[in-house]
């Protein structure tokens, strides 16, 4: 984190030698390992209902903790002020003002857990509100901000199959009990083998008290939470069926009456509807909703729904874009939202009848490991509109556009850590895939200091989902190869969102395929350009891109190394162990898994071992239940069998995101970087 304290001032002088910015040998000037922990980013903006403030996330990376920290700051909209508004050592997060904003509720784990706090912002006092289990989620702000409702995970009791175990002794020391287990959702990827129970809705008056449960559902509750306009009801999303756990694109909107614990349904939509919000003057609702068509990709719509009659609108059945974030306007007629279009998240406004205003910002800057589309932004009551977003060369900052179009920059949080730097610009590049001919989007980073009568290694870096985006956006990982040396390049083949669902679902039960040419033409276009030194090419990828790492080198030996992050190796096991495996099996395949074998096999990389001559490195968490470890020994052990130099690294405690901790980050791309210079040759053969 930046923020010294005043004690480690005193120590600064004794450490500089080991800090960001200096080395054995001098001023460090290009991005390496240590300004991992420096580097911050902008989240979660709010504008104060006057509009004369704008409260963020300042997220910034911890050396001392090995976590990210968040704290809040405040930026006067008039004068440019920036200063923090609750900066501790403890984590703050999720910002939500009142409606009369007077008062910020807050998430802290000040006190050791994660509770919920008030801050009265006439006074900056602070008042715990909650001393609960379970953290709260999805806090949201009764109308007459009185009142506030959230979700929290409530456990059901224990109910063992066997009750009749004989009394132990005083002092006997008997194994643990064995945990019996027999719902279809047992176990998550970052949060492991699940407690049962679900999320229920509570309330909690601002003077205090203890919350009041609202809902004692034996079925999850999803996400959002929404006030109807008179204060009286709150709107959600759930799917009461029994077999919810099976029916994984099946929910609806419900209201639920605050003193009576009346629930009534709301929409009806074949598939999930989701994100209730309510419009200012309380007379629409709008919500996300997928036509389900058992797609493995399928982007989601908005939705507005006229509260007095029930007329239902679709107002983005032409954009061919899934929708991310939505917001009302403040007079109600309108909607602003984002969504991911050739690599790069955009914002758009929407009026009730349909039609569209896209707006010419980018929003991104919150992927710090890899360079996956992000973004968020805010809307404040005179029409302007508060966004993060980087050019690519540092994480996101925020921007503002004012009701003019005018764009302005608010923040610079890593021009201390990054502006010092040399830093090379990101090139767009774009090929025919030799499939098809369709343009298959793609981005390169050279080395700092390239000269292009040289000849530089390539590492291709492929992205997950698979139905994910890369953009022209700032990566951690990237940057750091290209310091190192490399030239690296990043594309979206078929499969890839953000190109609409016929490009993303050209793959639809046919992963890998020819996603894994739409790769290889960007190499070759890469290679085309000039400046790359063809014997030494490297390839790599996480997750959906470890998957075309493995599928890769069982097809080509083009490449001299290879490190494939937590990939899928085997669909036939991973169907049968990755926590999601419900929806896998649904969506993902064309049948369960013991009535396609064929067709599992010969997608899984693992069928193609036996072409494998590339030395491999397995790169997986332990604790990974979305790509289970399991899947990365049976290639390794496949590698050994076959004669092929391999390795494994497994990270201990880490789940699928293994870059999740800033020292994971840089161990991640290190041993990647490390592995490739093992193999990598110098003109003479070396």
């Amino acid at each position: 984190m930046k923020h010294f304290t005043i004690k480690a001032l005193f120590a600064s002088a004794v450490l500089a030698a080991s800090l960001p910015g200096h080395s054995a040998e001098g001023p460090v000037t290009t991005f390496d390992y240590q300004h991992i922990f420096e580097l911050e980013y902008a989240s979660s903006p709010l504008f104060t209902p006057d509009d004369k403030h704008i409260i963020y996330e300042r997220r910034s990376n911890d050396i001392m903790h090995d976590r990210m920290h968040t704290s809040l700051w405040r930026i006067d909209v008039k004068t440019g002020a920036h200063r923090p508004l609750i900066a501790e050592q403890a984590n703050v997060r999720s910002p939500v003002l009142s409606p009369d904003g007077n008062k910020l509720a807050y998430l802290s784990d000040r006190g050791g857990s994660q509770q919920l706090y008030v801050r009265y912002l006439d006074s900056g006092e602070d008042a715990l509100l909650t001393n609960t289990s379970y953290s709260p989620g999805n806090v949201t702000w009764s109308p007459d901000s009185k009142t506030l409702a959230f979700t929290m995970f409530t456990p059901a009791p224990n109910k063992p199959l066997f009750t009749g175990m004989p009394g132990k002794p005083d002092n006997a020391q008997w194994a643990e009990s064995g945990i019996f287990i027999e719902d279809i959702n047992y176990r998550s990827d970052g949060a492991g083998y699940v407690p049962g129970g679900f999320a229920q809705i509570y309330i909690l008056p601002l003077d205090g008290g203890t919350p009041r449960q609202l809902t004692f559902s034996d079925v999850p509750i999803n996400g959002d939470l929404d006030w109807s306009h008179d204060g009286k009801s709150l709107l959600f999303s759930t799917n009461p069926s029994a077999n919810y756990a099976m029916e994984v694109m099946t929910s609806d909107i419900y209201r639920l009456a605050i003193n009576s614990g009346e629930l009534s349904q709301v929409t009806s939509l074949e598939g999930p509807e989701g994100s209730p919000k309510v419009s200012p003057n309380g007379k629409y609702l709008a919500f996300s909703h997928v036509t389900d068509r058992k797609l493995s990709f399928q982007s989601n719509d908005l939705w507005v729904m006229r509260l007095d009659n029930g007329k239902l609108t679709n107002l983005t059945e032409s954009l061919d874009r899934s929708v991310g974030q939505f917001e009302w306007a403040h007079g109600s007629d309108e909607l602003y939202i984002s969504y991911d279009d050739a690599g790069q998240t955009r914002v758009a406004r929407i009026e009730l009848d349909g039609d569209t205003d896209r707006l010419s910002i980018a929003l991104g800057g919150q992927s710090m490991g890899r360079p996956y589309t992000s973004g968020e932004f805010a809307l404040s009551g005179s029409g302007a509109l508060v966004f993060t977003s980087s050019d690519g060369t540092s994480p996101a900052d925020l921007f503002m556009h004012d009701k003019r179009g005018q764009v302005k920059q608010l923040t610079t949080l890593n021009n201390d850590v990054l502006g010092h730097l040399k830093l090379s610009a990101i090139e767009p590049l774009t090929v025919a895939s030799s499939v098809d001919d369709r343009p298959i989007q793609a981005w390169m980073l050279t080395p700092p200091d390239f000269d292009a009568s040289k000849k530089y290694p390539l590492i291709l870096e492929i992205h997950g989902g698979p139905h994910a985006a890369y953009g022209p956006n700032f990566s951690a990982e990237i940057q750091l190869m290209a310091a190192k040396g490399y030239v690296v390049v990043w594309a979206n083949p078929r499969g890839s969102t953000s190109y609409g669902e016929d490009f993303a679902n050209l793959i639809h039960h046919n992963y890998p395929s020819q996603d894994y040419n739409d790769l290889m033409d960007v190499v070759d276009g890469v290679i085309a350009k000039g400046s790359i030194d063809t014997d030494n090419l490297f390839i790599t990828g996480g997750s959906g891109g470890g998957v075309l790492t493995a599928w890769s080198i069982g097809k080509t030996d083009r490449f001299a190394a290879a490190v494939v992050a937590k990939p899928v190796i085997n669909w036939m096991s991973f169907a049968l162990t990755a926590d999601a495996y419900p929806y896998f099996s649904q969506y993902w395949m064309p049948g369960m898994p013991w009535e396609i074998p064929d067709h599992l096999w010969q997608h899984s990389p693992l069928s193609l071992v036996g072409n494998v001559t590339t030395p491999t490195m397995l790169l997986t968490g332990e604790a990974d239940y979305r790509t289970p470890i399991s899947e990365s020994e049976q290639y390794y052990q496949a590698l050994k069998l076959q004669g092929v130099d391999a390795a494994m690294l497994r990270l201990p405690g880490a789940s699928h995101g293994i870059a999740g901790k800033p020292s994971r980050l840089a161990q991640k791309v290190g041993n990647i970087l490390a592995w490739f210079e093992r193999y990598r040759t110098t003109p003479d053969g070396n």
